[in-house]
């Protein structure tokens, strides 16, 4: 894998100055072809399909995260949410479609602690009670019908076959479902679909998800109301209310996919289009991108640079912790979090030479989860006209809260886990929050999905990747690297370190420091631990010169033994 530490980078981020004005780019040349990069040959097959049958990217976005569903069901699906940023470039649009889950109409800020007000192990995670309310299935029909050419049930088909006809098992769906059967949380139509004869499948044996299949029917002929206002929602209702969730009619009819602007800001040349909250990507990259601005990297040693980004990661992160959550529920001051006034002061307690140390409360107990960071799915597609979309979705961890709607065929998502369940409690994935973050009813759990556009007079790069708490920092990495002239290949296989303010350590994975490099970094005062490879990073980039598209999907999580060559 490539490190991103070259000598070249070091002097790049010396001109880094960001600011939040708008950039004037000359008009792109149009792609010699459309390219799209996704976790799964099968979905990526799916919109380019779409794309032949004259649909443009949103059209072929709505296909791919469909057909994600079905294929690749440990990290997304109808169950759960999503982030999709689009750009339409007949008239420069940029836009962001929230389609996060929300809070039940029954949940309370306390609804996952003891009489002593400890968090309870494992019931925000596994089961119907874990599951806030899916947003998946309304962004479809939202962009399909605001966005798109094609009619919903056309570009739905690719997924529709895929369920009905079945899809070969492969080797990391099986990594996936050996996770699941450690946790034991699998509901019985969930083993009855993926564990034939109470064993795992075969590489090679055919899943075939009727139920799936209907249910991807009834959104494709009635829409919107076909899964939040129709016998099928009462039917998820009542299936899954047997089974412990608090889901109402009310829940899901009041459901809708918010449009909101996304975060734009420049620097050098370059202008990134970033998630905005309920995301915490963008604010939190804005913030690390402007705590380097402030200094002089002539003279820098790598050691100092890694140093100097960890303390940066430090310090956007709590940020995070503190501030963030639903912008339609907590004031977030958005521009003091992005704006260099801000990144000044939290330069003000760097040491150059020493770690900041964290002091925890005493009864504050944080627990390192070293996962992989492999839930979740990510694509990134762009067609002819030069439209684009960088999409996010998940159902948290590896298949979600682990239960299926046994007569919709779809998996819960377990993203409840992603509130506050208390006060600075740690979640699956070690990251904390405040009180902006508790549980309230309707109200959208903070993600770290990080959608990303990256545009300049030279290029365009579309890019994110599942990962939980780390998804920032490997879009963050990334974006570095394609500013100091990386390309597709470059940002996907990088070598990633990790730094989320707590736990306080430096997460990295195997070869991206040296031995002397680890003891330098220790002997200023950091934590750190080698972790297992983590990331699928999906990329598209476009060279303006002439419209040439690469597309590249990370190395790690390849899937090679499916038979069908679409990457």
């Amino acid at each position: 894998m490539h490190n991103l530490f070259s000598k070249a980078f070091l002097q790049v981020l010396i001109c880094i100055s960001l600011i939040n004005t708008p950039i004037a780019f000359s008009q792109p040349t149009k792609p010699q072809q459309p390219g799209i990069a996704s976790a799964h040959p099968l979905a990526t097959k799916a919109g380019y399909t779409i794309l032949e049958q004259g649909g443009n990217a949103f059209d072929a976005a709505v296909a791919v995260s469909a057909a994600l569903s079905v294929v690749e069901p440990y990290s997304s699906g109808l169950g759960g949410g999503g982030f999709f940023l689009l750009y339409r470039s007949s008239d420069e649009l940029s836009t962001f479609i929230d389609a996060r889950e929300v809070a039940p109409l029954e949940s309370y800020s306390e609804m996952y602690l003891d009489e002593k007000q400890n968090v309870i192990p494992r019931v925000s995670l596994d089961g119907p009670l874990a599951s806030g309310i899916p947003g998946l299935p309304a962004a479809l029909v939202y962009i399909s019908e605001n966005y798109g050419r094609l009619p919903l049930d056309t570009v739905l088909r690719p997924a529709i076959e895929l369920a009905e006809q079945g899809f070969p098992v492969y080797e990391r769906l099986l990594v996936a479902l050996r996770v699941a059967l450690k946790v034991d949380v699998m509901s019985p139509k969930f083993k009855e679909i993926f564990l034939p004869n109470n064993k795992l499948p075969d590489v090679g044996y055919v899943i075939k998800q009727k139920e799936l299949a209907t249910t991807l029917k009834t959104i494709a002929e009635q829409g919107h109301q076909g899964f939040y206002d129709s016998e099928l929602t009462k039917t998820i209702i009542n299936e899954t209310n047997k089974d412990g969730s608090i889901w109402s009619l009310a829940d899901f009819y009041d459901y809708q996919v918010v449009e909101r602007s996304p975060i734009t800001v420049a620097f050098k040349e370059f202008r990134l289009t970033l998630a905005p909250p309920p995301s915490s990507g963008g604010t939190t990259i804005a913030a690390i991108l402007n705590i380097l601005a402030q200094y002089d990297y002539k003279q820098m040693e790598e050691a100092d640079l890694i140093h100097l980004i960890v303390e940066a990661m430090r310090r956007a992160y709590q940020d995070r912790a503190a501030y963030l959550g639903d912008p339609d529920f907590v004031n977030i001051p958005i521009n003091k979090l992005i704006g260099l006034d801000h990144a000044v002061k939290h330069t003000e307690t760097i040491d150059l030479t020493q770690a900041t140390p964290i002091h925890l409360e005493d009864n504050m107990t944080i627990a390192l989860n070293a996962n992989k960071g492999t839930e979740t799915t990510h694509f990134s597609i762009i067609d002819n006209q030069g439209n684009r979309v960088a999409t996010t979705q998940t159902i948290n961890t590896w298949f979600g809260s682990g239960y299926m709607v046994p007569s919709a065929g779809f998996i819960l998502n377990n993203e409840m886990d992603d509130f506050s369940a208390k006060p600075f409690a740690p979640n699956r994935y070690g990251l904390v929050h405040g009180e902006a973050n508790s549980i309230e009813p309707k109200k959208r759990m903070l993600s770290s999905m990080t959608p990303t556009f990256i545009e300049s007079d030279k290029g365009i790069a579309i890019l994110g990747t599942p990962g939980g708490a780390k998804i920032i920092t490997m879009v963050l990495l990334s974006i570095l690297n394609w500013t100091n002239g990386g390309s597709a290949d470059a940002m996907t296989s990088l070598n990633r370190f990790h730094h989320q303010y707590l736990p306080d350590v430096i997460q990295y994975e195997r070869d991206t420091f040296s031995k002397d490099m680890i003891q330098e970094l220790q002997s200023k005062g950091h934590n750190l631990e080698e972790i297992a490879d983590y990331g699928n990073m999906q990329i598209v980039t476009m060279q303006k010169s002439n419209g040439k598209v690469d597309t590249s999907s990370d190395p790690r999580a390849l899937i090679d033994d499916s038979e069908v060559d679409y990457y």
